[in-house]
């Protein structure tokens, strides 16, 4: 992918205001984009648009297909004419610095059925049918999915009766007619997922700004994708992982990281072409512009754990067939607009698979100032074709980052940080933030890309996601006020005198 030097900004979709306790499809992600245009930002990026399963996590999702119905705006409802004001009269009183994910979730739930309801008695368009048509590879086993998890008390598919855990055709049948009315609403809930996302990039591209979406390389083991095609992954006959996901012990973590992710039975999903994976491809480059490949290395080989471990430390790394892969999807696409996360312990072998595809890395400031890192880490040694970020989702925000390198006493990088780059503990927040932002800005990565957090300077009260610990993750928010003129000036002049 060749890349032209531009700028924007790392905000997931719920993170912005809302009434209704989580951002949504609505005004206020329009008025977002209107933000990025007149700030001559380009590039809008998103984490996985998935429904969150797990500790509301967006990378263990119940589908690789779906979309988060949660996003899915109230005010665009009513707009449609499947809700009244009168079907909204009570919102509740919701936090508008934090997603309260359970109240939202019983809140939208209920509005949403409303919705349905009013759906059913319309005459469907043709765009109805057209998306049903379109998606039938995944969508009608998502809702069938959703519908018995539901009745099943929200277990783990692995929990349900095993007629259903590993159902014939007939057996589906059998729930599908059983569970009529509650497959449709899921069904219809994606439905207003694709048009209101749709429409929302549609209008972000006629400004001018591109979105950038987020593919996690792993699936999550509650999903559809699992119980739909258990063959495809390494499960046993009762449907438990033999073995999952994570990355061996580093400088970072003494144990590795667990993640528990099943792995693919890469040689199955070869035998058919890589079918399932060009669907995925497929389904995300319709919603997005250009895609994030989340733990890239992990196409060349992954980190293979037996599922009865407690810590990543005893696996072995097996080559994946990454190659062959891209090739296949490179054919499907035709081109691949694809940028790749390749942090952590990256070989020859991952750089040479992430050449063969002219894929464009990633590079974090804040890994960029050790004693160690070598020159081509540094910002001056920053490649074209890179993607640099002052932090992503997994970090602290920058001036966090900064407090906690003061507060550690970190005299190595105090010193090379106020001697090469100007900044040092005496500095107001504002301005360390923006000397970061600067940083980001002046160097020769073509892609330059800042979370939202750093740029309303935020410490880690802002931060969006502790890797490794469940709960209170995912849930940041902004509160409006704090997009002021002042930024869009600031930004607007930082991209001119870059030339971004």
């Amino acid at each position: 992918m060749k890349l032209i030097r531009q700028c924007g900004i790392l905000l997931h979709p719920t993170s912005l205001p809302s009434k209704y306790g989580i951002g949504d499809m609505g005004k206020e992600a329009y008025q977002f984009v209107d933000f990025l245009k007149r700030a001559n930002q380009k590039l809008w990026q998103v984490l996985p648009l998935n429904p969150p399963g797990y500790g509301e996590s967006p990378y263990q999702c119940f589908s690789a297909f779906a979309g988060n119905p949660l996003i899915i705006s109230i005010d665009l409802l009513l707009e449609d004419g499947y809700l009244e004001y009168n079907d909204i009269e009570a919102v509740p009183s919701f936090s508008e610095s934090k997603v309260e994910f359970q109240k939202v979730k019983e809140y939208k739930d209920i509005i949403f059925k409303k919705a349905f309801n009013s759906f059913k008695k319309l005459k469907k368009d043709d765009s109805y049918f057209r998306f049903i048509e379109d998606n039938k590879n995944w969508l009608h086993d998502y809702g069938l999915f959703m519908a018995i998890k539901d009745h099943s008390n929200g277990r783990p598919w692995n929990k349900w009766h095993h007629s259903i855990a590993f159902p014939t055709e007939e057996v589906k049948s059998k729930y599908k007619h059983q569970l009529k009315d509650e497959v449709q609403y899921y069904i219809f809930l994606q439905y207003l997922f694709d048009k209101q996302w749709r429409s929302l990039r549609d209008y972000s591209n006629k400004q001018g700004i591109k979105i950038i979406g987020d593919l996690p390389i792993f699936i999550s083991y509650d999903s559809s994708d699992a119980w739909t095609h258990p063959h495809l992954f390494e499960l046993d006959d009762k449907g438990n992982p033999l073995k999952v996901a994570g990355v061996p012990p580093d400088c970072f973590s003494k144990t590795g990281q667990l993640w528990g992710n099943p792995h693919f039975k890469w040689s199955v999903m070869e035998s058919n072409g890589f079918q399932w994976w060009k669907n995925r491809f497929k389904k995300l480059i319709e919603l997005v512009d250009i895609i994030r490949i989340d733990h890239f290395r992990g196409f060349e080989a992954y980190w293979v754990v037996s599922a009865t471990a407690k810590t990543a430390e005893a696996g072995s790394w097996v080559k994946a067939p990454g190659q062959k892969l891209f090739s296949e999807v490179k054919k499907e696409l035709e081109s691949l607009p694809i940028i790749v996360e390749d942090l952590g312990f990256i070989t020859p072998e991952v750089k040479r698979l992430k050449k063969q595809f002219n894929f464009p890395g990633m590079k974090i400031l804040q890994f960029s100032f050790g004693r160690n890192v070598p020159r081509r880490e540094r910002p001056a040694g920053y490649e074209k074709a890179s993607v640099v970020y002052t932090g992503t989702h997994d970090n602290e925000t920058i001036l966090g980052w900064y407090k906690n390198i003061i507060a550690s006493n970190n005299k190595y990088m105090l010193k090379i940080l106020n001697k090469h780059y100007g900044i040092n503990p005496s500095m107001k927040d504002e301005e360390i933030c923006w000397r970061f932002i600067e940083i980001a800005y002046n160097n020769s990565s073509s892609y330059a890309i800042i979370p939202l957090q750093d740029i309303i300077v935020l410490d880690n009260t802002g931060r969006m996601n502790y890797p490794g610990t469940v709960g209170g993750n995912w849930d940041w928010r902004y509160e409006k006020r704090l997009l002021t003129a002042d930024i869009e000036d600031k930004l607007r002049k930082l991209t001119e005198a870059y030339n971004r």
